[in-house]
């Protein structure tokens, strides 16, 4: 026969554990970003990282020049054409094939050069295989697949009875502004960008939702200091910062990893003022809506620096993604600051790649800082 005072304290102490997960359970469905980070970032971190590691490489662009007429350079011609790696890009003249890559229109140039039949003929074929080196991997995997689509002509040539020699058609590759095919040159101008993407939208989110929670943002609505004050007043240092951290990168870019810097010293300090600028708008806008350092830190990370990882193009490639969410890339800044940092470390100056991606930079740096300017207006929501 049990004791009834312990069966009393047992019953008890069940009523006081119902009765605090009713209360925490009232508090979290009380508590949106409990209810964000608990369900709505898993789906979305899910959707970033299942769509974005992809290292295939597919529907690589490809300028393709043809300078022989013969049937055996069209042969080849038509294997590219076939080949679900590649998306030909036919052109007439090697000079606009390579305006084509220096603007990153496309990551290669095929080159089929005069008196290919007769070369062929003779076990001493070439196709010249010129590869943008930006991006290190996909400069090998695109010359792999160069290669396979020449097997496959091969092979077809030898299906209808015409045997080739192994040594009758030769790629002659070569990468440009990347000969030393590093990945380490694509990489670290990428890693910039989320060095910029951490220390311009975390930092800056988390001190000003500190403000809001501590109640500082409103003692300071009761002062003459007016919006645009308190706004600047609060990012020139984390803007000061953020270029601190812009010269330690590109210097230890230069002299720990050796990566060439081909471009101009103010062109890249102009780029990088302007991405600076985005990313201290979507931090002012960011703790302005959330006013909760947490929530404020959580979602910093979904919008900037996770985008920055996965959809600016330095780490995976873009093309490799479904259409729906190469578009949804556009949105995110670090996209265009990325494209601009690859091509002034490793291309130089090229400004039909600088001035688009610059102009987009600006736009969103004034639409941003405009609504963090309407956000912040001194009143007290």
């Amino acid at each position: 026969m049990s004791d009834p005072t312990r069966t009393e304290r047992a019953r008890d102490s069940l009523r006081r554990i119902a009765a605090l997960i009713r209360k925490e359970s009232w508090q979290l469905f009380r508590d949106p970003s409990s209810i964000a980070i608990g369900i709505i970032m898993p789906i979305g971190m899910l959707l970033l990282l299942g769509y974005g590691l992809n290292l295939d490489v597919r529907n690589v662009p490809v300028a393709i020049v043809v300078e022989d007429s013969s049937t055996e350079a069209y042969g080849v011609l038509s294997a590219f054409d076939l080949s679900g790696y590649f998306k030909p890009v036919h052109v007439r003249t090697f000079a606009e094939a390579e305006q084509l890559l220096l603007a990153r229109s496309v990551s290669a140039i095929v080159r089929i050069p005069p008196h290919f039949a007769r070369q062929v003929q003779n076990n001493a074929g070439q196709i010249q295989v010129l590869v943008h080196g930006a991006d290190a991997n996909t400069a090998r995997i695109s010359l792999g697949y160069a290669q396979g689509a020449v097997a496959v002509w091969m092979a077809r040539e030898a299906a209808r009875g015409r045997v080739l020699a192994a040594s009758a058609v030769a790629i002659e590759n070569r990468l440009w502004f990347n000969e030393a095919n590093e990945s380490t040159y694509f990489l670290v101008p990428g890693i910039i960008v989320l060095v910029m993407t951490l220390i311009g939208t975390l930092l800056t989110t988390l001190v000003v939702a500190r403000e809001w929670e501590r109640g500082t943002f409103e003692a300071l609505f009761v002062t003459p200091v007016r919006t645009g004050e308190l706004l600047l007043g609060k990012t020139i240092p984390y803007f000061l910062l953020g270029m601190l951290g812009l010269a330690l990168s590109v210097v230890g870019s230069l002299l720990l990893f050796g990566v060439p810097f081909r471009g101009s010293a103010t062109v890249l300090t102009m780029v990088s003022v302007l991405y600076l600028f985005v990313a201290l708008g979507i931090g002012l806008v960011v703790s302005s809506i959330t006013r909760s350092q947490f929530l404020a830190s959580q979602a910093s990370m979904m919008i900037t620096f996770l985008p920055a990882m996965m959809f600016s193009g330095f780490m995976f490639d873009l093309r490799n993604m479904p259409w729906v969410i190469r578009i949804l890339t556009y949105v995110f800044p670090a996209r265009y600051f990325a494209s601009l940092l690859q091509t002034l470390f490793l291309a130089g100056n090229v400004w039909s790649v600088i001035l688009p991606n610059a102009a987009v930079l600006a736009l969103m740096a004034t639409i941003l800082l405009a609504l963090a300017a309407r956000l912040n207006r001194k009143r007290i929501d």
